[in-house]
């Protein structure tokens, strides 16, 4: 049955109806649209994952720019039956990552990124205000920098990822209930090393739920 111009159109002007395993096909065959697409829908958890585990900027970027490499050069390794394409690039990601810290045993933590954490300060704040709040961000990320690395990891792709208990369990290739257990413990390892900035500073009256950033 011929396809309707209609149909063909909207499918042309849709790039987003098509697959994770689709542009990964179209990718490793050369189409460079479809790389550019999944490297937007990919990029940001991989460097996230990658900036929070390693603290370290310069490696983040090193790491993303290695899996979609991978990817390319690996791609034709991926089977849908075995999970999705985040997964797999995922999995690249992790092995990338514990060859770096192999590599480099210490990290200095960086200065917050607006593309990796909250932006947590409005233009009607005060100096004031400002200033204890990114106190605050960079006491937060050398705090889940600190954690042993399965718990940080489990912190990171659940609260700073966003992704469920399945699909952390998947990436991190344990039980959902392994999930739980390990997210529960970075929770309360952060709340202690965290504990002195629940206190209120009345010099600066801090309002709202801008403490709790996990």
């Amino acid at each position: 049955m011929k396809a309707q111009p209609h149909a063909v159109e909207t499918e042309m002007n849709n790039p987003d109806s098509r697959s994770d395993a689709e542009l990964l096909r179209l990718s490793i065959e050369g189409d460079e649209s479809a790389f550019l697409r999944l490297y937007e829908r990919l990029k940001r958890n991989i460097f996230r994952y990658a900036y929070y585990v390693t603290a370290s900027k310069p490696a983040a970027e090193e790491i993303t720019q290695e899996v979609f490499m991978a990817l390319l050069n690996q791609g034709g390794n991926y089977r849908e039956q075995q999970g999705d394409v985040a997964g797999f690039a995922f999995g690249i990601a992790k092995n990338l990552v514990r060859r770096i810290r192999r590599r480099e045993q210490g990290y200095e933590c960086l200065p917050p990124e607006e593309s990796a954490i909250p932006i947590l300060v409005s233009e009607a704040d005060s100096v004031a205000e400002q200033v204890v709040r990114n106190e605050l961000i960079d006491r937060v990320q050398t705090a889940i920098a600190s954690l042993p690395l399965h718990y940080r990891e489990a912190v990171v792709v659940c609260d700073l990822c966003g992704l469920s208990y399945t699909e952390a369990a998947a990436r991190l290739r344990c039980s959902v209930g392994t999930i739980r257990s390990r997210l529960n413990r970075g929770h309360s390892l952060l709340a202690r090393k965290l504990k002195p900035l629940q206190k209120p500073r009345a010099d600066v009256g801090l309002t709202g739920t801008e403490g709790c950033l996990i």
